[in-house]
């Protein structure tokens, strides 16, 4: 403002007539805000304006002597401008003061600013000098208590906290507030039972530096507000952990959906339950609610349980050894099939068999191990089986936690149908309900990528639409390094594999006649390679479409005798289904008969379904998962996925809220509305029809089955 006035003075030399308008209009703008604060910043006794009202007074008072010979022409203009731009100056300053006040200021204040915004001032809190020292921690958003000292990403949800405890010791200073600091440590010291790490919320440093009474007693407010805060964040990360999971998931490329808003506010949780004494009901509140997420919780107590208790195996395998058969150690693999709850406890399996011998009865309890790790359940102890067997308890616990883990990152569901792909099950699952279990739900084989080379994407969509009879659009990748070369050494390649030329993709592409003249356009990109529907096509009868970036789709296959496989990584990032006739059964329920649905397979010409209601589609990674008939199962880590979300654990970060919510929609731009333009009604868009012609799902290549 002072430059302002300086430039201003300067002007008026040059510009008396000009000065004095602009300066007339500056006063009409600026009176109407200036009267409305006048007041406020002239009557408060406490406040800072003040200095800063005498010190523009005073350079006015200097401006004027220097200029005195001058205000005949330009005085009456600088006094109309001094009011308004004095007001002015001074208002920009009251809204720029600190938020808090030193304790020499405070005085009576907190009854003299019920006018001032809350979350500008704490000088009106009961205590401001606990206050200040609470708002200067949060503000600087580093905490000396914590190992994670940098805590920007939780300073808006501390501060949320602190702004509606009124700025109070929520784990301090009373009865109430220590019953709540006890069970908030008690919750912290109890995290792993939640997949969690309890050294990751300064548990120990917490408990050792509980300030004593006389910290309370002798007013140590810096003491006391490191302490409550630290709890606080302690306690806030911990919660946030569990709700949102601690990886953001597309940093390890995990496509799944952000979360569209948030649907809980932690502060106002916290705040609530420590009123109500009731601190210890809050992971139940921010948990994930999938069914799922629950059984793994249920799991993983027991599990943790026997990594305490049971000794691990560690046998070393020489040559497979079948039911009948001698086996030394008995005794071991029965204490271990019991602690798994393969195996009941009461079963004597040894009766009336020599000590070494390896009964049927035993090897029952095999078969159910071999079924739950994704090994051919034929009783058989083999190479696969001891490997397993000899994992120890204490990993099985991680791939548990693992799972509990990337479940958080999923956001909140809507009911109804939902059809789940775990790659490294090599399994479908497809829910009515996914809350609901059912014994009798599709449950199919599948094929995925193969590891390391073509892997099937994590990933959420929404299928849309089914085709029987489907062409195969080839990817140019498959056309320029595998039929290409074919190609050229037998021009009869084509024909032979039912396939033909086509200038862009398309159920109503024409095809075009091959010759050797064409092989330059199809290296180039600008020709391509279509399977017709039939026996040979590697899409088999039918392939279900979820849009995505990464053109992978669910569909059949000519190739039935992979599926007998016990690892099934074969594909080239589609998902091959077992049983697709089943699973358009589930799909189209609602639409058309098992009949229908036979026939459209049994016809040679290609027919599209759209489908009444989309269905979400989930290619989900996790190496252990409770089934549809309570039973816990493991699965190889084919893709490396559980090593490199542990490599992200140990970065122990705090996520933002852009890793977590997808950003806001931007806002649309206003109508162009012509006012002598007639409004014409809207047609309403039908958006249960997908256009054939659709480029997004017809014209771009299909991904390699």
């Amino acid at each position: 403002m002072l430059v302002l006035q300086r430039l201003i003075v300067l002007k008026l030399k040059t510009d008396y007539l000009t000065t004095g308008i602009y300066c007339m209009q500056l006063s009409i703008l600026a009176n109407g805000r200036s009267m409305r604060n006048l007041s406020k910043l002239l009557l408060s006794q406490k406040s800072k304006v003040t200095r800063y009202v005498t010190l523009t007074l005073t350079l006015q008072k200097n401006i004027l002597k220097r200029n005195c010979l001058n205000i005949p022409r330009y005085g009456l203009v600088l006094f109309i401008l001094s009011l308004p731009a004095q007001s002015l100056f001074a208002e920009g300053v009251a809204t720029q003061l600190p938020t808090v006040v030193n304790s020499s200021e405070q005085g009576n204040s907190p009854k003299n600013s019920s006018n001032e915004r809350p979350d500008k001032e704490v000088a009106s809190y009961e205590n401001a000098a606990l206050a200040n020292e609470m708002t200067a921690i949060i503000t600087a958003k580093q905490h000396s208590y914590l190992q994670r000292t940098d805590f920007q990403n939780r300073a808006d949800d501390l501060e949320a906290l602190y702004k509606i405890a009124g700025y109070k010791l929520l784990w301090l200073a009373n009865s109430q507030a220590d019953k709540n600091r006890v069970d908030a440590l008690k919750l912290l010291e109890n995290a792993a039972t939640h997949g969690l790490n309890p050294a990751s919320y300064d548990l120990q440093s917490l408990q050792q530096r509980l300030p004593p009474e006389s910290a309370i007693t002798n007013n140590d407010y810096k003491q006391l507000a490191l302490y409550d805060t630290a709890l606080s964040l302690s306690l806030l990360r911990f919660l946030h952990d569990l709700h949102y999971g601690r990886v953001n998931p597309k940093a390890i490329n995990f496509d799944l959906k952000a979360r569209e808003k948030k649907l809980i506010d932690l502060p106002t949780l916290i705040n609530s339950n420590a009123s109500q004494n009731s601190i210890a009901q809050l992971p139940d509140l921010v948990e994930p609610k999938l069914k799922q997420y629950q059984k793994l919780k249920q799991v993983l107590a027991k599990y943790q349980a026997i990594s305490k208790n049971a000794a691990a195996l560690n046998w070393v395998f020489t040559a497979p050894v079948k039911p009948g058969e001698n086996l030394p150690d008995v005794k071991a693999l029965e204490l271990f099939l019991v602690s798994v709850g393969d195996l009941p406890k009461d079963q004597d399996n040894a009766s009336n068999k020599p000590v070494n011998s390896y009964s049927h009865k035993l090897a029952s309890g095999v078969k159910k191990f071999q079924s739950r790790h994704g090994i051919d359940p034929n009783g058989v102890l083999g190479k696969s089986t001891v490997e397993a067997m000899n994992v120890p308890i204490s990993q099985r616990v991680t791939q548990i936690e693992l799972a509990m883990e990337r479940l958080r990152w999923l956001p909140e569901m809507s009911a109804g149908a939902t059809i789940i792909v775990n790659i490294p099950a090599f399994q479908l699952w497809a829910f009515d309900d996914l809350n609901e279990f059912d014994a009798n739900m599709p449950n199919l084989r599948v094929v995925v990528g193969q590891a390391m080379k073509n892997e099937t994407p994590v990933l959420m969509a929404e299928m849309r639409f089914i085709d029987f009879m489907p062409y195969w659009n080839v990817p140019y990748n498959i056309v320029k390094k595998e039929i290409l070369p074919k190609l050229i050494k037998n021009p009869r390649y084509l024909a032979g594999e039912n396939m033909e030329l086509v200038s862009t993709f398309g159920n109503e592409a024409k095809a075009v006649a091959f010759s050797s003249s064409l092989i330059p356009g199809l290296s180039q990109g600008s020709l391509r390679i279509r399977q017709r529907p039939g026996k040979k096509n590697a899409l088999g009868k039918v392939k279900f479409m979820f849009p995505n970036k990464n053109d992978v789709y669910l569909h059949d296959t000519p190739s039935r005798s992979l599926f007998s496989r016990s690892r099934r990584d074969f594909s080239h990032g589609c998902v091959r289904v077992q049983n697709p006739g089943q699973l358009a059964e589930f799909v189209l329920k609602n639409q058309l008969s098992k009949e229908a649905i036979n026939e459209a397979m049994q016809t040679e010409k290609t027919r599209r379904v759209i489908l009444k209601k989309s269905i979400p589609v989930v290619f989900f990674y996790t190496t252990s998962f409770v089934d549809q008939h309570d039973n816990l199962d493991f699965y190889a880590d084919i893709y490396g996925y559980d090593s490199v979300l542990q490599a992200e654990l140990k970065k122990s970060v705090d996520l933002s809220d852009q890793d977590i919510f997808a950003p806001p929609p931007p806002p649309l731009p206003p109508p162009i509305i012509q006012p002598t333009t007639a409004l014409n009604p809207v047609t309403p868009i039908n958006n249960s029809v997908v256009p054939i012609n659709n480029p997004e799902i017809d014209k771009s290549s299909d991904k390699e089955p």
